[in-house]
């Protein structure tokens, strides 16, 4: 059996990956800082599905907590076929009224926590791509990473490093069959973007599982074939914008 680390997989897009991963078979473990929302998602995947998925409280802004989400799956496991990225933050205000200790968090939840984990996979994302032909890494990050937006500097600039570290990473690891996307939305219908319905309202923004489809295709793709990063925006006037 493959299996998977889903960061923030408790709710919205996460939780929407797991249960594709789940259906297709794959044990996951998913991560969020609610153990008891991450108990209740769990029971009800593994209860639908039969499959094995099992949360794993973690802060993302903890150094420490980061350090122990890879071993843990693996002591559970034993094996890291996926490795999906969706975990972060993000709180919307201008440059010149942004606190440095704002950017920091941004920082620290969206793109160290990102670094480190998939530094940390490496290793066994190698190996199940020895077994089984390629691993990958897929990251959320937005569409803001790709065209900016007032008001979302902060968030955006850490998104876009994400995006620049996919093509890293398979730059550095493509013979040994790692590979990486950064899948990049606009707003899409979760709690984070509810802040936005006054401008966007929710049936206009982007479906969770809309993104979870993509995802799964990106996961299915050989090793010949990689896509650094993708695009997910609204139809109409807004297209190229979040």
């Amino acid at each position: 059996m493959r299996a998977a680390i889903v960061t923030g997989g408790s709710r919205g897009i996460g939780l929407a990956i797991t249960r594709r991963l789940a259906a297709s078979g794959t044990a996951v473990t998913i991560t969020g800082r609610d153990a008891a929302s991450l108990d209740r998602a769990a029971a009800r995947v593994r209860d639908e599905l039969g499959t094995p998925v099992f949360g794993l409280p973690a802060d993302l802004a903890d150094e420490a907590a980061v350090a122990g989400v890879v071993p843990a799956h693996l002591e559970r496991f034993g094996r890291l076929d996926h490795l999906v990225l969706n975990a972060g933050m993000g709180k919307g205000s201008p440059i010149a009224e942004t606190p440095l200790r704002r950017l920091d968090l941004h920082y620290a939840v969206n793109l160290r926590s990102t670094f480190a984990l998939v530094s940390q996979a490496i290793p066994s994302l190698r190996q199940a791509a020895a077994e089984h032909g390629s691993a990958r890494v897929v990251a959320i990050a937005s569409m803001t990473a790709l065209v900016a937006e007032a008001g979302l500097a902060a968030y955006g600039a850490t998104k876009a490093a994400i995006v620049s570290l996919c093509e890293a990473l398979t730059q550095e690891e493509y013979a040994a069959g790692v590979l990486a996307t950064a899948i990049c939305p606009g707003y899409v219908d979760t709690d984070m973007a509810a802040w936005k319905h006054d401008a966007v309202p929710a049936a206009e923004m982007i479906r969770p599982d809309d993104v979870a489809e993509l995802a799964m295709a990106v996961l299915a793709l050989s090793r010949t074939a990689v896509v650094p990063s993708l695009a997910v925006v609204r139809p109409g006037p807004e297209l190229w914008r979040a």
